[in-house]
């Protein structure tokens, strides 16, 4: 990813004083010691690099659907329905991906403010273990059904040539995105954001360079968007696994640690990473309920615009998840360090900051969602209907970082029941349900899709944030 400006420190305070609170903290972030130093520098330490590695993460995903967008002729509508069907396989692969990541980081992290290095160094070496193999079977097996798979989630004879010409080739790089993705944490966890951040924007970078050019030089269209995905994907793997098994690290690991399966280890990984599992497994659902659903009541052209959301809302999500995620590391280690106070003064932190960024973007899409569509396509006919399912879609905006905070302390702090139903609750006793029943409630059609994001956020949440400001924040 990108790199990270210095943080300022206030300027009433001494200068003496500043400079050592610097040197302290980059000395701890070096050392992967978060015990010490200005709780709100270590979590912007962690998040900023964070964030800027899932911009480029980000952007990683969603430019070959910018590119693919502005296809000319009839094709680019058509086009950017097919890669829409196949989001939901996508975050499955990624689902799987957080099975692991998100239940193995925060372990890791509790391990090491405990000073347990020997299980922190076996925890990594499982979680890159079931990457590798969970990868390949992901592979195989989505393969083999990808045909029925894309049908039921809502492609036509028009878009499935184009979906299925993007999943085939985009399943060969599966394993490269599980260990490229799920093991970057693990830098991060250690104190080397900059490096996580690095992983990330060599991977993105490559992808933007060669979209354009195997999508529109060498005419290979959708075929060329999988194909420049799967490299980039590979180079991000190498730069993380380089890092992992290199001089640098602290947690030291080899070969020969892999493949060695602790299944009590892996049940504890599994059971806090059932979060973060549920998390990207249920939007894996709505994503595809969304599509069948809007297939029916509104055409291609509205799974198109469903794409478009979703591209406009993973860009801007992605910094409520960086400072979220950044925040994970640190939580974990005061936590697992037994420092309570810094923990409550880390969920603070973040809960406001992120608060006040969903605040400026809630406003700004709201005001202009032509604009936002724009990225993603120059078809006037999405424009025009996409408009106000755009507006009605982030109503509820600034709510889902509620439901982010209080879901990312849970995890941080080993919480497994809380994060799981809370990450069920939204989406699947809220979302699915209101996405099946509001387009046959006084007649909305395919807007009562759009309408049960919001409805979802405010009350899934409110109902995450404040049961865990009453049953975690306050007795710690």
């Amino acid at each position: 990813m990108l790199y990270l400006p210095e943080i300022v420190m206030s300027n009433q305070i001494a200068t003496s004083k500043i400079n050592r609170m610097k040197v302290q903290t980059v000395e701890s972030v070096n050392k992967g010691n978060f015990g010490e130093g200005k709780i709100s520098s270590l979590i912007l330490s962690q998040a900023i690099p964070l964030t800027l590695a899932q911009l480029v993460q980000v952007i990683y995903n969603v430019v070959d659907r910018m590119y693919i967008g502005h296809l000319s002729g009839d094709e680019a509508g058509a086009a950017l329905t097919g890669v829409g069907v196949t989001f939901p396989v996508i975050t499955l692969i990624a689902a799987f991906t957080n099975l692991f990541s998100t239940g193995g980081t925060p372990l890791c992290s509790i391990a090491r403010g405990k000073g347990d290095e020997n299980r922190a160094k076996r925890i990594e070496a499982l979680t890159l273990t079931m990457q590798i193999v969970m990868g390949l079977a992901l592979m195989v097996v989505l393969y083999i059904v990808r045909k029925p798979v894309l049908y039921v989630l809502g492609a036509s004879d028009i878009t499935y040539v184009y979906a299925e010409k993007y999943l085939s080739i985009y399943l060969l790089g599966t394993v490269f995105m599980m260990i490229g993705t799920g093991m970057n944490g693990f830098i991060n966890l250690q104190g080397f954001p900059r490096m996580g951040m690095l992983t990330t924007i060599i991977g993105a970078g490559i992808n933007i360079l060669l979209d354009p050019l195997f999508i529109f030089v060498l005419d290979m269209g959708v075929t060329g968007a999988a194909v420049a995905t799967v490299i980039s994907q590979f180079a991000s793997c190498c730069f993380v696994l380089r890092f992992l098994f290199g001089r640098k690290t602290i947690i030291k690991i080899s070969v020969k640690d892999l493949f060695k399966f602790d299944f009590r280890l892996l049940k504890d990984m599994v059971t806090l990473g059932l979060s973060g599992f549920i998390m990207a497994a249920t939007n894996c659902v709505v994503q595809a309920v969304c599509n069948a659903t809007l297939s029916i009541h509104g055409g291609d052209i509205y799974v198109a615009v469903m794409t478009i959301i979703n591209s406009i809302r993973e860009m801007i999500g992605l910094p409520i998840n960086g400072v979220t995620s950044g925040s994970q590391p640190v939580l974990s280690y005061n936590y697992g360090a037994g420092k309570k106070e810094r923990v409550k003064k880390g969920i603070k932190f973040a809960s406001i900051v992120a608060l006040c960024y969903t605040f400026l973007f809630w406003v700004l899409v709201l005001c202009f969602p032509t604009s936002f569509i724009k990225i993603f396509s120059s078809d006037e006919s999405i424009m025009e209907v996409g408009r106000m399912p755009v507006v009605v879609y982030f109503m509820g905006f600034i709510t889902m970082t509620l439901q982010f905070c209080g879901q990312s302390t849970f995890v941080a702090l080993g919480r497994s029941k809380q994060a799981i139903f809370f990450s069920l609750f939204r989406k699947i006793i809220i979302v699915v349900p209101l996405t099946l029943i509001l387009p046959n409630v006084a007649n909305l059609g395919a807007m009562g899709v759009f309408l049960a994001e919001p409805i979802s956020n405010c009350i899934g949440g409110l109902a995450s944030y404040l049961t865990m400001y009453f049953t975690v924040y306050r007795k710690l």
